[in-house]
């Protein structure tokens, strides 16, 4: 777990899709959760406190959609990304106005999920209202710009760090 890890909960109940996108958020460095059903991620919300929820729309016991609306409901201002197989406007409109902070169609590129991903996460910090400006003695991390500074000079990093 690298010191920048976030919290995904991924909740998809396709087993392989769920394994697959675990298994990318854990080799980007962030600690994956899983949930198959909307009572599993009912739980793993309450127990395991996620950053970011990775939500499907079409889940065996409830829609996802009553999750996305309990969340909002509750004032629940993590950030949620829906992905899903329905790519009507109807439904896109629906989730985003539900409270969605962005919807991703099945299928999809994985390199634009994570990018949406960083986005969604960026923005939770900002929502949190935490300091998106981190320093430590001439170090300065400003979270929000994905920049870092020691002594006032920017640092080159590979963009994975």
């Amino acid at each position: 777990m690298t010191v920048n890890a976030q919290r995904i909960l991924v909740v998809e109940d396709d087993r392989p899709l769920r394994t697959t996108l675990t298994a990318t958020l854990r080799a980007e460095g962030h600690v994956a959760l899983e949930a198959g059903s909307v009572s599993e991620a009912r739980r793993q919300v309450g127990e395991a406190k996620p950053d970011l929820i990775v939500l499907d729309l079409g889940l065996p016991d409830a829609d996802g959609m009553v999750l996305l609306k309990e969340l909002r409901a509750a004032n629940d201002l993590r950030p949620i990304l829906v992905l899903t197989a329905r790519g009507d406007e109807a439904a896109k409109v629906a989730a985003l106005d539900a409270g969605a902070d962005d919807y991703v169609t099945k299928p999809f590129g994985v390199p634009e999920l994570l990018a949406r991903i960083r986005s969604a996460l960026r923005h939770g910090v900002q929502v949190k209202g935490a300091a998106p400006l981190i320093r430590s003695g001439d170090v300065e991390i400003d979270l929000a710009h994905r920049s870092v500074r020691k002594g006032g000079q920017p640092v080159k990093m590979p963009r994975r760090e």
